[in-house]
């Protein structure tokens, strides 16, 4: 594992992003136990984030530039119209460092919108999500995170924890409302997905 990172991080610039199909996508990443030293782990995590930011992306989970570990980056600067930011609930998520994460639903509240996926590009899909989770985990330097997010913070720590379970978002999505960014950009770019749900076909939750 420290061959395959150290490897890696020789690359100049973004790191190659793995797509859907390779089989670190669908297995269960390993648990971060200290497999890094404290420098090749901030190395890392910075390519990380350069690699989620250049996509650009919100989020990026270690299997996703080939590591089957349970290590992710997020960070969201909620930009966009203020219709849509507020009917996301979609607020600025700082930038950090999620290890070995997991979630647990708080609540039985779920909201449907269109997501996307760096491991998937050129198509999103209407997603349901928690909408309030309790995120437990620790950082980088091992403090440990208990915490409850809501929102389009709590979808994106789902989408990239579920990363690490070897779960990609198209396989909780409502598949008939799957499109091209183009398509989406084009019809169903309103701050819900219930115009799209009624002329695709599909439920919202």
């Amino acid at each position: 594992m420290t061959q395959r990172v150290e490897q890696l991080l020789r690359i100049d610039g973004p790191l190659p992003i793995v797509a859907a199909g390779d089989p670190v996508l669908r297995a269960p990443a390993v648990p971060y136990e200290g497999q890094f030293d404290t420098a090749l782990l901030d190395r890392f995590v910075a390519a990380l984030r350069e690699t989620m930011l250049a996509a650009p992306g919100v989020g990026l989970a270690a299997p996703q530039v080939g590591v089957p570990l349970r290590i992710a980056v997020v960070e969201d600067r909620a930009l966009g119209p203020h219709d849509a930011l507020e009917a996301r609930g979609r607020t600025p998520l700082p930038f950090r460092v999620l290890v070995n994460p997991s979630y647990q639903a708080e609540g039985d509240a779920v909201a449907a919108f269109f997501e996307g996926c760096l491991s998937v590009p050129g198509y999103q899909a209407v997603t349901p999500r928690h909408t309030r989770v309790r995120l437990r985990g620790a950082d980088e330097q091992g403090r440990a995170i208990d915490e409850v997010l809501t929102g389009w913070p709590a979808r994106i720590v789902q989408h990239e924890t579920d990363h690490l379970n070897g779960t990609l978002y198209l396989d909780v999505a409502e598949l008939r409302s799957l499109s091209t960014n183009q398509a989406v950009a084009e019809r169903w770019s309103q701050p819900t997905a219930a115009k799209a749900a009624a002329a695709l076909g599909f439920e919202l939750s």
